[in-house]
């Protein structure tokens, strides 16, 4: 930009001139000058033009003079700017040499940009010698070099970073704090000091400075907008946690902070709730949760709305846990709700269906051991249930709170593996690896409810496990067959009874009403190697039987 105005200025004087000129030219004129009794007389154009020309060459003098009069300094000049640039051609293939290992070539380098460059004039030199050092593995020289670095308000921040990462790497923690705490004041910009420092004080449980330092980062524009509210959502529920014991109107306004700030976090909800319980205040509490479940259905929000007053009964428990699907329908976690608390009521249908409708939507672990609860409290058949543990086994493992690899039972501001903020997700864990998929147009759930087995009569007579216990000689049923143990066997009244089935069939060849099975269930599916099914291995007979 700048030639062009000079480019333009110049094309604008020398149409100022050409004008000048002309404008002279079309007026021709005579000048007199009487000097010393001495008369001279020329024409305008004449005289304009050789003042024009002595101006040129006063001009000219006057550059020729000043070039003489400074060029001592130029030629000094000209040689401190070649010894410069040698300098800072040295220092860059310093700093790349350091970059890439070559502890050798940083430190020849860095010698010799310090011979052609003053140190005090060029901080980059203490940084080519404190990596070299480190290279080298000389860290105490290194911290001497970062030390003196912090010292300098033109590398202060530089040195200041040094510094952390050696106390990091010796593992002088307190050290290091102290350095990300310094830089974080200074400058709240710098992302490493505010996020080192952030950690610590969440570490220490320090929410409020916490809480001011982020403040500091979103007026930085470190952190974007929504990162930024998110985090002090975060700590803002860490901080009612803390005070829900001693302060619960403290840890509500706490928690209800962060729900503005995140309407989705389910643990500020949860606190919030129970501050409100704790000043008896059962409908803000309800009202708190349930706008959250609209948002994100969780568990840890039914079991807090569902039991939010203790002295509720098992039917009213349940009264909610349908007001939860209500305002969630068709949701996973609203109808295990329900199945949980219809179970709690001996309500055993609804229970039912509705933790079947669960395992259709989703097949996972918590479903099965649900209905495997259910089957034990109704009807106590060990097949069905034994059913239903097996599918468990296989199922995708349920969503816990996660971060960074650590499972754990409750939610957690930061994590306690690397200190990070807002390190927890809902979610699978990762060494709990689901079960097997099959391919197939019907979903897990529905292939484990059509696989279930029947379910046993409560008021069916039970039957022999085997006729050869006992002494008296009644007939043997096996696999339908009825064989008397002291009639011969070419006997052809015995042999009608062998080719009758034991229990009647419909037309279409399936069992009738009156003749369900009503023996145990051994180990269909899935298969029991501790329970044996005297149907297919039966114990050696006390009574000798005459096949033959």
């Amino acid at each position: 930009m700048t030639t062009i105005l000079k480019i333009l200025f110049f094309f604008g004087l020398i149409l100022a001139l050409a004008f000048g000129f002309s404008w002279i030219a079309e007026r021709p004129g005579n000048i007199t000058l009487d000097w010393e009794g001495h008369l001279y007389q020329t024409g305008l154009m004449v005289a304009v033009t050789a003042l024009v020309a002595l101006v040129a060459v006063i001009m000219l003098l006057w550059w020729m003079l000043r070039t003489l009069w400074t060029s001592p300094h130029s030629v000094r000049r000209f040689f401190r700017a070649r010894k410069r640039d040698r300098g800072y051609q040295a220092l860059s293939t310093g700093l790349i040499a350091a970059g890439a290992g070559n502890a050798l070539l940083a430190r020849r380098m860095s010698a010799r940009a310090r011979s052609l460059i003053r140190a005090d004039q060029e901080p980059l030199i203490r940084v080519l010698d404190a990596q070299a050092a480190l290279i080298e593995g000389r860290h105490d020289e290194a911290r001497r070099l970062f030390q003196e670095m912090s010292e300098d308000p033109e590398t202060r921040e530089l040195g200041l970073r040094g510094l952390y990462v050696e106390a990091n790497r010796l593992g002088a923690h307190e050290a290091a704090r102290q350095y990300a705490e310094q830089a974080a004041e200074a400058a709240p910009y710098l992302p490493w000091a505010a996020k080192a420092t952030l950690e610590y004080r969440c570490r220490a449980g320090h929410w409020d400075d916490a809480i001011r330092l982020l403040d500091q980062q979103k007026i930085a524009h470190v952190l974007e907008r929504h990162e930024a509210e998110r985090l002090k959502a975060v700590l803002l529920t860490a901080k009612a946690e803390d005070q829900l014991e001693a302060d619960p109107a403290g840890a509500r306004d706490s928690a209800l902070k962060a729900l503005k700030l995140a309407k989705d976090l389910v643990p500020a909800a949860i606190v919030a709730a129970k501050a409100y319980m704790c000043e008896d205040n059962l409908r803000k509490a309800s009202s708190t949760l349930e706008q959250v479940w609209k948002i994100e259905p969780h568990p840890e929000l039914a079991r807090a709305y569902v039991r939010a007053r203790s002295g509720d009964s098992a039917v009213d428990r349940l009264k909610k846990a349908e007001k939860l699907e209500a305002l969630k329908p068709n949701n996973y976690d609203s109808l295990l709700a329900v199945a949980e608390a219809a179970l709690d009521a001996q309500d055993f249908k609804k229970a039912r269906t509705k933790a079947e409708a669960a395992a259709r939507i989703a097949s996972r672990e918590r479903v099965y051991l649900l209905l495997a609860d259910i089957e034990e409290a109704e009807t106590g058949d060990q097949g069905r249930i034994r059913h239903w543990m097996g599918q468990a086994l296989k199922a995708p493992r349920d969503p816990a709170w996660v971060a960074d690899g650590h499972v754990s039972e409750r939610w957690m501001p930061i994590s306690p593996v690397t200190g990070r903020l807002d390190a927890f997700e809902w979610k699978t864990p990762f060494d709990q690896l689901a079960g097997p998929i099959e391919e197939g147009s019907v979903s897990d759930g529905e292939k484990a409810l059509a696989s279930l087995p029947p379910v046993l009569k409560a008021d069916a007579p039970a039957q022999p496990k085997s006729a050869v216990e006992k002494p008296s000689p009644k007939p043997v049923e096996a696999q339908g067959l009825v064989i008397d143990a002291d009639a011969p066997t070419n006997n052809p009244a015995n042999t009608a009874k062998a080719e009758t089935p034991s229990s009647e069939t419909s037309k279409e060849g399936l069992p009738t009403k009156e003749a369900v099975v009503v023996e145990p269930f051994f180990g269909r599916p899935p298969d029991d190697p501790g329970v044996k099914d005297p149907t297919l291995t039966a114990p050696e007979p006390k009574t000798r039987l005459k096949l033959f």
